[in-house]
């Protein structure tokens, strides 16, 4: 291909791209992301018989292939007759044994059409068992979906995530938790890399050289286009999942955008965290993401997005993955009767006070105040020793079996005022709704719920500890 016609080729597929690198999110508003469990079904769909050559009896044999002529005129009278009688016996012997033979070959072929249209409703019937087995499993994934059963829950989200149509170049690696208690979904994806921005502004040919220059795209270019397809991916993934979930299953997001590369200045591997997200359906269904700025709507849902993501600069995720207990990831199957993990709803107020105090002593913090609360939770006032990040800390704990009522949030924050602390923790054995996730939003409160709290119990004071409200009953 002539240098021109390369150059011109080049510049054509490099718009295409970064039209499709500016168009990710718009991409997806015109696609229906629900997943239809009927369209999951299976109906056999089984080809006729096909016989072949089987289903073709084989011809008898013709008579008048073996029938001799008879004589006529003077043959009859020179002997003819005799010689007749005598090609005629011997043709109606040969008419017997072919006649035996055909019976023979048409007794076989019937037995092969018979064997071969066996097989083939085996076959037919293997198939359709499959897809009994298949439409069971569907049915039993629709069933455990329904009741919110957190394997479901992540298998349905994921094939959601996985149906997403994305440049080949992009990982498109994720990993999703739900914790039903807050009716929480927790999702950790992983971004493209700054590669995926073209490095070459514009291509130019040189008719004296006959050759394909290339002309450098700006550094400042690339990295707005790299911020702004970061914010697309963000809105792009949280709105897919809120518009699948027609059964309302997930009332607030979580997304970690991370980006697994390696740090240029060590050459170690690192998963720096560049979007952070904590959204409710009320909040996230308010916008029009058709004629949103990306980084602009992040910035009003709150979401903490890095200063410098093309040079890897992580913010702290509102809420860690490995915060989410395992229960709530993997399928554990337990038997209570044998767990001698304590059960932190049985606790004693006592116990369970001594046991909040103790984790925020081990997470660096100076308890300095305690009073006791009248809802059996912990109340208490601390100090957070480090520079420019530390301070006053309040720190609340509902031990509730129910979801947390937005007031208990406001009362922390209105306490958090009074106190004139830098921060505000609210801490329970429960979970929290939407209203609580949107009245916390764009403050300096942390909501920690059941499944958090279990994991830092394990993480930061060694206590491997399990809430089950099935105990109290």
């Amino acid at each position: 291909m002539p240098s021109q016609e390369v150059s011109g080729l080049r510049g054509s597929l490099q718009l295409a791209r970064l039209d499709e690198l500016d168009n990710l999110l718009a991409a997806t508003l015109d696609v229906d992301d629900h997943i239809d469990f009927r369209r999951l079904r299976k109906s056999a769909q089984h080809p006729p018989f096909n016989p072949g050559t089987l289903g073709t009896p084989l011809p008898p044999p013709d008579w008048r292939q073996f029938e001799p002529s008879a004589p006529t005129g003077l043959g009859k009278v020179f002997g003819g007759q005799a010689k007749y009688q005598q090609q005629l016996a011997a043709a109606q012997q040969a008419f017997a044994q072919a006649q035996a033979q055909h019976a023979a070959a048409e007794a076989d072929r019937q037995r092969r059409l018979s064997a071969a249209h066996q097989r083939y409703q085996e076959k037919c019937a293997q198939v359709d068992t499959q897809i009994r087995a298949h439409n069971a499993e569907v049915d039993r994934f629709e069933t455990a979906f329904a009741a919110s059963e957190p394997a479901a829950v992540i298998e349905y989200f994921g094939m959601v995530l996985g149906n997403s149509v994305y440049p080949d170049d992009f990982p498109q690696h994720y990993r999703l938790a739900y914790v039903p208690e807050s009716r929480q979904l927790v999702v950790e994806y992983h971004l493209p890399t700054l590669e995926v921005i073209p490095a070459v502004r514009e291509y130019r040919y040189i008719k004296a050289r006959d050759e394909i220059s290339t002309a450098a795209r700006p550094a400042k270019d690339i990295k707005e286009r790299y911020a702004n397809l970061v914010a697309q991916v963000t809105l792009r993934t949280v709105h897919e999942l809120f518009e699948a979930d027609r059964s309302k299953l997930v009332d607030t997001v979580v997304f970690n955008g991370i980006v697994d590369t390696t740090d240029p200045r060590t050459g170690v591997s690192v998963q720096p965290c560049l979007v952070t997200l904590r959204t409710t359906r009320d909040v996230f269904a308010g916008l029009n993401l058709r004629l949103v700025e990306p980084l602009a709507c992040l910035a009003h849902l709150n979401a903490s997005v890095s200063k410098r993501p093309a040079e890897l600069a992580p913010v702290r995720p509102v809420l860690e993955f490995d915060m989410v207990d395992k229960r709530f990831v993997d399928e554990v199957d337990v038997l209570a009767d044998l767990d001698q993990r304590p059960n932190l709803l049985k606790l004693s107020p006592t116990e369970f006070e001594s046991l909040i105090q103790n984790l925020f002593a081990k997470m660096g913090l100076d308890t300095k105040q305690t009073r006791p609360s009248r809802d059996g939770g912990v109340d208490c006032v601390a100090f957070d020793p480090r520079p420019v990040f530390g301070g006053k800390v309040v720190i609340q704990a509902k031990r509730y079996r129910n979801t947390v009522d937005v007031s208990a949030v406001r009362d922390l924050f209105g306490t958090l005022q009074n106190e004139g602390a830098s921060k505000g923790i609210l801490v329970t054995t429960s979970g929290y709704g939407p209203a609580s996730y949107e009245f916390a939003s764009g403050k300096p409160m942390e909501l920690i719920d059941g499944s958090n709290l279990l994991y830092l119990l394990a993480e930061h004071a060694k206590v491997q500890a399990r809430i089950d409200p099935g105990e109290l009953d």
